[in-house]
C-alpha cells in the first residue's frame, strides 16, 4: 500500500445528493469504483476499492465517516478489512451463501442471510444472487430525491447505452445466466421502486426510469433465449 501512494490517488466525484463516487486513478484492477451514500442515520460505503490512503479518510471522515459497508461481491472484497480498521471497525456486510469467498474472516465481516437485510430505515441489501451464489445490490429508498435509487455493483451491468442492463454469471468468460435467473431476479426486485440506478463503473448509470429500464432489459433477455434460430 505504501508504494501505491507513490502511484496511485482517489478521485471523488458527486453525483447527486449525499451520492459520491469514488474511485482509483489511474486505473487499478478492473477499475471499479465504489460509493459513500450519505444518510440521516448514517454513512456506508457500497462496494470497495483496493486503494485506501490518508486523504481518502480524510475525506470521508469530514462527510461524516462510515456507520457500515456492503459490498456487492466477492470480486469487490478488496482490502475491505483496512477500510473497516480505518473507520473504527465499522460492519462490513456479506451475504453467507459468499461466504467461502471471504479469505480473510475478520471480526468486522458480519453475514446476513435470506432476501432482503435492512440496514436502517431507507436502507436495504437485497440477494440477487446470480453473478455468485450470494450476490447483493443495495436499495435506498430516499435517493433521486426521494424516487429511489439502486447500486448493483455488476451484478446488473449497465449496458454502453446507459438506458439498458445485462446480467452474467461470468463476464470474462462469457458464460450468461438462465432465463430462469434473470425472471427470478426480476421478481425480487419487482417490489422496489427506483428512479436511478448506479452500476459498477465509471459513468455508467441510469439517470432516469431505471426501473422501467430493467425490468425491458431482463425481458429482452429472456426472450432472445427463448427464440430458436428461425425465429431469430
Amino acid at each position: 500500500m505504501s508504494k501505491m501512494r507513490l502511484q496511485f490517488r482517489n478521485g471523488f466525484k458527486k453525483h447527486e445528493p449525499q451520492v459520491f463516487e469514488i474511485i482509483t486513478f489511474p486505473k487499478f484492477g478492473i477499475g471499479q469504483r465504489a460509493f459513500l451514500i450519505q444518510t440521516q442515520e448514517g454513512n456506508i460505503l457500497w462496494d470497495c476499492i483496493s486503494f485506501l490512503d490518508d486523504a481518502t479518510v480524510e475525506i470521508i471522515k469530514s462527510l461524516g465517516g462510515l456507520r457500515a459497508i456492503a459490498i456487492s461481491h466477492p470480486h469487490y472484497y478488496s482490502t475491505n478489512s483496512r477500510w473497516s480498521e480505518a473507520f473504527g471497525g465499522v460492519p462490513v456486510y456479506i451475504h453467507e451463501w459468499d461466504k467461502k469467498w471471504v479469505v480473510y474472516q475478520h471480526e468486522n465481516v458480519k453475514f446476513w442471510k435470506g432476501k432482503t437485510f435492512q440496514l436502517w430505515e431507507g436502507v436495504t441489501l437485497l440477494h440477487l444472487g446470480g453473478h455468485f451464489a450470494g450476490a447483493q445490490i443495495l436499495h435506498w429508498s430516499h435517493g433521486a430525491q426521494g424516487r429511489g435509487v439502486l447500486f448493483t455493483g455488476d451484478i446488473l451491468q449497465v449496458g454502453m447505452d446507459n438506458k439498458t442492463v445485462s446480467i452474467m454469471r461470468s463476464y470474462p468468460n462469457y458464460i450468461p445466466l438462465s432465463s430462469s435467473h434473470a425472471k427470478r431476479i426480476g421478481q425480487l426486485i419487482e417490489p422496489w421502486d427506483f428512479e436511478r440506478l448506479y452500476g459498477a463503473f465509471q459513468d455508467r448509470e441510469i439517470e432516469e426510469n431505471a426501473k422501467s429500464c430493467v425490468v425491458f432489459s431482463l425481458q429482452r433477455y429472456t426472450d432472445w433465449l427463448s427464440l430458436d434460430d428461425d425465429a431469430a
